[in-house]
């Protein structure tokens, strides 16, 4: 099995790009940015403080956050000083969404966020070195503000006209719910933001999803006009499959990166199941795999796509980045075993249960029959249907062939749940009780 990346040590930058912009470009990490030529020369010269912030907004990052702490630490490999930026005051706020207004949480529900999501993002960077992160809050400079001296010192520098084009302002007032004087002053947060850490630390540029291209102008314009300075902004893409749907999200169930949200197995599955079109994109954005290794599995895709061998690679190191190897370990298991490749009696019971909880399942009293697990789970639509199927020696329990119709449900794996497949693919969880 390949050995996936360790975040803790992760390796050295790509070999194959001198200049960590050259490996942005080449990895599809730039959608949209300021001077490029400018941004080559800065990246590919002495360190440079650049920035990412992260809002409160939940209890956990998401797949699309995933995208920017992948690439703050890109850019620290090349040498370069990041600034993990988590947002207990624009959390407080929200930035638009295009559909409507955002419910705001309370101040003590976003500081306990805060606290989360700080600890997400510490798992992404390296805080040794001469080019050691460090994580800052916005509270810490938005909190002692009045706000006359808001407006006096940062909002005089904003020209309504300019904000109202921003793309996400544009599309709520064009929308029957508009936008709040709440929302709308986002921007001028965030840009305060970008000018704040220049001061104190240098900073010189901020990456962010394309879609907040607003908001990361409106830093270097604040800059621009109050320090007389240049800073810059890279943008990256907003990540969907080939066929054009909405990356990360199945039936509004979103991909996060907290174990106790989307289980290890849950993401595993999620990778595992990238289609051919998209997985060769997803390992140059989601993976440290180099130049050279993800093109020898764009040619394993294109002249053995059965394997499937760049969607494990791809599952084993996602998985692996943010939970860990021990988990992948576990959740790789409790897949193969499942699947009639390895043991289920000896999966870890938390593992098997998170496992059976991604397939059709069902709670059963222990000594229920088998005939009714199987309409209750769903792989047969009635108790004669299910007869026939064990009849015809297509229904196995724990990788046991079932051959009696009266056979009952014990709950005999770890944890007091059981396997029920019908045919080779089929599968439901039994949790007994």
């Amino acid at each position: 099995m390949a050995t996936a990346v360790d975040i803790a040590t992760p390796p050295a930058a790509d070999p194959a790009f001198e200049n960590v912009w050259d490996e942005l470009v080449w990895r599809g990490l730039v959608h949209v940015s300021t001077d490029q030529e400018a941004l080559r020369e800065l990246l590919g010269g002495d360190p440079i403080v650049y920035y990412c912030g992260f809002d409160p907004t939940a209890p956990s990052l998401h797949l699309g956050n995933l995208v920017q702490l992948l690439t703050l630490r890109r850019i620290q490999l090349a040498g370069h000083r990041p600034l993990g930026l988590v947002g207990g005051s624009t959390g407080l706020i929200g930035d638009p969404r295009p559909t409507a207004e955002r419910t705001l949480n309370t101040p003590e529900t976003v500081a306990a966020w805060v606290d989360r999501l700080r600890s997400q993002v510490e798992r992404y960077l390296s805080f040794e070195g001469d080019n050691a992160a460090r994580i800052v809050n916005n509270l810490d400079w938005t909190a002692p503000l009045s706000a006359i001296d808001f407006l006096r010192e940062i909002g005089k520098n904003f020209r309504v006209g300019t904000m109202l084009k921003k793309d996400a302002v544009a599309t709520r007032l064009n929308s029957e719910e508009g936008i709040s004087y709440t929302e709308f002053s986002y921007q001028i947060l965030q840009g305060m933001d970008f000018l704040e850490l220049y001061r104190q630390y240098g900073c010189v540029l901020q990456t962010g999803g394309s879609d907040q291209w607003g908001n990361l102008t409106s830093g270097t314009d604040l800059i621009r006009k109050v320090e007389g300075v240049s800073a810059h902004a890279i943008g990256t893409p907003l990540i969907t499959n080939s066929d054009g749907t909405k990356f990360g999200k199945s039936e509004g169930n979103a991909i996060w990166l907290d174990a106790s949200m989307c289980s290890p197995y849950r993401m595993y599955q999620f990778w595992l199941n990238t289609d051919d079109a998209d997985v060769i994109d997803r390992l140059k954005v989601f993976t440290f795999l180099t130049r050279d290794q993800i093109e020898d599995y764009a040619r394993l895709v294109a002249e053995e796509p059965f394997r499937r061998e760049a969607q494990k690679r791809l599952a084993l190191e996602v998985t692996t980045t943010v939970h860990g190897p021990e988990a992948t370990d576990a959740v790789i298991a409790a897949s193969e075993a499942l699947f009639g490749k390895g043991d289920l009696a000896a999966l870890d019971a938390d593992t098997l249960r998170t496992a059976l909880e991604e397939l059709p399942h069902a709670d059963v009293a222990r000594g229920s029959t088998v005939v009714q697990a199987l309409v209750d789970t769903g792989l047969c639509s009635s108790a004669s249907e299910a007869r026939r199927a064990i009849s015809q020696g297509g229904v196995s329990l724990d990788g046991v062939k079932i051959d009696d119709e009266n056979a009952v449900v014990t709950g005999a794996l770890p944890g007091g749940v059981s396997v029920l497949r019908r045919g080779k693919k089929t599968l439901a969880g039994l949790f007994v009780s």
